[in-house]
């Protein structure tokens, strides 16, 4: 396994000083009348998958500490985009940067340090009154084939198979994928090669892929828990947070030890536990094996400068505090806490920040 606990297995070199443009702060906490100081603005953008979480969590760090934070969730792509042309003070995505990704913001600032900040699975999440409260099940073949389009009724002989106690209707089936480039779709389509050698081959893994013609795509976990929601008949992957506060219905996924599970917190930390040696380089937790590993499961990453031209020490100060005390929040969010070994890994590649 590739070693993690120094900073550099976090942080890649690149030339330069960062240009972090001003941006108008929307949203934040108001100062307490004991603060004299004006508050330190900070401004990121990227995962709609981290959105729930940095929404929490930062106003709580501005009450105590005077750093409001106006975070928009534009999608992982966006949020590398903007950090690599120092719009923003930080990024955040669900994948990190690439080899090619870091070429280029090395020629606009200095180093790259990428860190786990959040820890989340992915729910197969549908539109099928039909089924009511009643689970629906489906394995890594049956969801392959529907999101490849050879499956397309609700009826089809392969679902009723994995549900027989189901009524399952004759209805269309519609899916619903990520239109932007999301760490979302990144880490779904990381599944789906991993289990099907003809998705890698016909459709691949990427924050954006060449969906088949008949699905429908959203912008950012809110737009495609909104299309689900529109449409009956309709299946798509949203970060499980969306799927819960939006009342939409997952399914129980059949993981590679032959066990159906939900999304939720037991079964994400179970998935992150078979790979305690996370890095940039060595990332996907997709797959994992265990009885109680669900099979759709990510890290999110913040994205720093080594050298910030502005706010470097608050920068500093908000990510320790939020992968350590911050991940406090994470399970009344739906998230999984970081666990304590990559919490170490993350403040150790904070020292690399001056």
């Amino acid at each position: 396994m590739i070693r993690t606990h120094q900073a550099s297995r976090w942080v890649m070199g690149a030339a330069g000083a960062a240009a972090v443009g001003a941006a108008v702060i929307a949203g934040a906490v108001s100062p307490a009348p004991a603060r004299v100081s004006a508050a330190t603005s900070i401004v990121g953008a990227g995962s709609t998958f981290d959105l729930p979480f940095f929404n929490k969590t930062f106003p709580i760090y501005d009450k105590s500490n005077g750093v409001s934070v106006n975070y928009q969730g534009i999608g992982s792509g966006g949020g590398i985009k903007q950090f690599t042309n120092n719009t923003v003070d930080f990024g955040a995505t669900d994948v990190p940067m690439n080899a090619s990704e870091l070429a280029l913001a090395g020629k606009t600032g200095s180093s790259v340090v990428q860190i786990p900040v959040a820890l989340g699975g992915i729910a197969i999440a549908y539109n099928l009154p039909e089924v009511g409260n009643k689970v629906l099940k489906l394995d890594a073949t049956t969801l392959v084939n529907i999101f490849l389009g050879k499956v397309t009724k609700w009826n089809d002989p392969s679902i009723k198979a994995l549900n027989p106690a189901l009524s399952l209707p004759d209805l269309a089936i519609l899916t619903i994928h990520r239109s932007d480039a999301s760490g979302t779709n990144y880490i779904t389509t990381n599944y789906l090669s991993s289990v099907s050698s003809t998705w890698s081959t016909s459709i691949g893994t990427g924050k954006s892929v060449q969906w088949p013609s008949n699905s429908e795509g959203g912008k950012g976990n809110p737009g495609v828990s909104a299309a689900i929601k529109q449409h009956s008949g309709a299946i798509g992957y949203v970060e499980l947070a969306y799927a819960l506060d939006n009342h939409i219905p997952f399914a129980q996924l059949k993981n590679r030890d032959g066990a159906y599970l939900f999304p939720n917190q037991s079964t994400v930390k179970a998935a992150a536990a078979q790979f305690p040696h996370v890095s940039y380089k060595n990332f996907s937790i997709v797959n994992a094996p265990g009885k109680m590993s669900y099979p759709i499961a990510g890290y999110s990453w913040a994205l720093l400068r080594q050298q910030p031209r502005n706010n470097a020490q608050a920068l500093v100060k908000l990510f320790r505090w939020t992968v350590s005390t911050g991940q406090m929040y994470a399970s009344g969010l739906n998230y999984v806490a970081l666990p304590s070994n990559v919490q170490k890994q993350a403040q150790s590649a904070l020292n690399g920040i001056k």
